[in-house]
């Protein structure tokens, strides 16, 4: 399938609709496989213990699905996350930034499957696996 949206479009959009939280994220690779993204790891990502908190490994897996969807459909604010399971595997490593790895499983009129691989960079083996269902609206056409 044609990409709709490159690393750069992607960032721009990330900056332009969710401006709080686009500073924290930064966009590796976009490619038919699917999109990697990283968490800027910094101090208010950690929990007590120093190790990244469940919620911002969570907001990486979702973030990271949303663009993999978007770099193939363009530019669909409202697409919304409608499921998300994930499993947490083992503790991030310190002091390094995380990848989510998202691949599309199935692109829909409606609907999007996909599953994200979260890793502590550098490392072989994955902190947390999600897999999300998002709902994309459907395209209105003008009368």
């Amino acid at each position: 399938m044609q990409l709709r949206m490159d690393a750069g479009a992607l960032e721009v959009f990330l900056q332009e609709e969710f401006g709080q939280v686009a500073a924290d994220f930064a966009v590796d690779r976009v490619d038919a496989g699917g999109v990697v993204l990283r968490l800027k790891v910094a101090e208010r990502h950690l929990r007590p213990g120093g190790t990244v908190s469940g919620p911002n490994i969570f907001a990486l897996a979702d973030v990271a699905m949303y663009l993999a969807i978007l770099s193939r459909i363009g530019p669909v604010a409202l697409a919304v996350t409608t499921n998300c399971s994930i499993d947490f595997m083992r503790k991030p490593a310190m002091g390094c930034d995380l990848l989510g790895e998202a691949r599309i499983l199935k692109l829909g009129r409606s609907l999007a499957v996909g599953d994200v691989l979260v890793f502590s960079e550098g490392a072989a083996d994955p902190v947390a696996r999600a897999g999300l269902t998002y709902s994309i609206p459907p395209v209105r056409t003008s009368a």
